[in-house]
């Protein structure tokens, strides 16, 4: 395994991230893996050093969360795990119970570490931006958060630039803690973050933990293949109508099939060293749901693309709406 730092930062973690996900209550989302069926998943990161897990409180309806804080006590040890977790979204109905207003974070951040277990949260990540709270008012919360000793450190996810440079800025102004990692969509066929988000990163010295490095599983299987239980319920449009899938994607993931079946590898390897090529990137989210999504993960590591590799990889992509939703 290897590891970095997260931006200029003196968190070290690993160059894959475990994402969490996937585990969670079956009743949620069909595809989720309960806590039994997670252990040999947590048992093959650790075994690979992979130190680096990330979730959500909404994942699995706070499930996942649960699962996660178990795992660790199970199979590794909570000084040997940076450990994420995130808030926004819809917990209840109270004042609390979603967005990023005070009230919010405080409740939020203590439920977190009580379905966690866990004392601390390394990373604290706002999960989408809240455009019905100042920044101001976030951003002191979160510091008041950090300085509580509940959280060390922390991280934004999928806005676009200007609003995560406005976050950054008040807490500039106002002498609060700085993000110091952005979780954004990156992969093959979702590359909008380089035009705007990567450069502000890269100025910032703050880096880039992507989500859904495999387009949802579909840089990882040939063209149209619909076989897994994930790929079969994936939504072609975004929540605001918006496709998800270009006729020119096609393109990339045959060049990714042809490269793969070359160098004698998987899809997703592939799919995976193209992404943390990016000097930008620490560490692409792995969402696994088998102990062969995690291999295939790592493997990555091992593979440098060439010229001409990347030529293939990249030439066919067509700009595309974000999906900061």
């Amino acid at each position: 395994m290897e590891y970095t730092r997260l931006g200029t930062s003196g968190l070290k973690v690993s160059r894959i991230c475990l994402g969490c996900m996937s585990f969670g209550a079956p009743n949620v989302r069909s595809w989720t893996l309960d806590g039994h069926a997670a252990e040999p998943l947590f048992r093959t990161a650790v075994e690979l050093g992979i130190t680096f897990w990330d979730t959500a409180n909404v994942y699995g309806a706070g499930t996942s969360e649960e699962i996660t804080g178990k795992a660790i006590k199970s199979y590794t040890r909570r000084e040997d795990v940076v450990l994420a977790t995130k808030l926004n979204g819809k917990m209840g109905d109270g004042p609390g119970g979603q967005g990023l207003s005070r009230r919010a974070v405080m409740e939020q951040v203590d439920a977190s570490l009580r379905r966690l277990d866990t004392d601390y949260i390394d990373l604290y990540q706002i999960h989408r931006y809240d455009p019905n709270t100042p920044v101001e008012e976030t951003m002191e919360a979160l510091h008041d958060v950090v300085k509580a000793g509940k959280v060390r450190y922390l991280g934004a996810s999928s806005m676009y630039a200007w609003q995560f440079a406005t976050m950054q800025h008040a807490a500039d102004l106002g002498g609060w803690t700085r993000f110091i990692s952005m979780q954004d969509q990156y992969s093959l066929i979702m590359r909008e973050e380089e035009q705007e988000m990567f450069p502000l990163l890269d100025y910032q010295g703050v880096s880039s933990i992507p989500w859904s490095p495999l387009g949802g599983g579909r840089v990882a299987r040939p063209w149209g293949d619909t076989s897994t239980s994930r790929g079969s319920t994936n939504p072609e449009t975004d929540p605001k109508g918006r496709p998800l899938v270009l006729d020119s994607d096609k393109g990339i993931v045959d060049a990714v099939q042809a490269i793969a079946e070359a160098r004698g590898v998987s899809m997703a390897t592939v799919g995976l060293a193209w992404v943390l090529k990016n000097p930008v990137v620490a560490a692409p989210i792995v969402g696994a749901t088998k102990e062969k999504h995690i291999l295939d993960a790592v493997a990555a590591l091992d593979v440098e693309l060439s010229v001409d590799e990347l030529v293939r990889l990249e030439e066919p992509y067509e700009r595309r709406e974000p999906t900061y939703f």
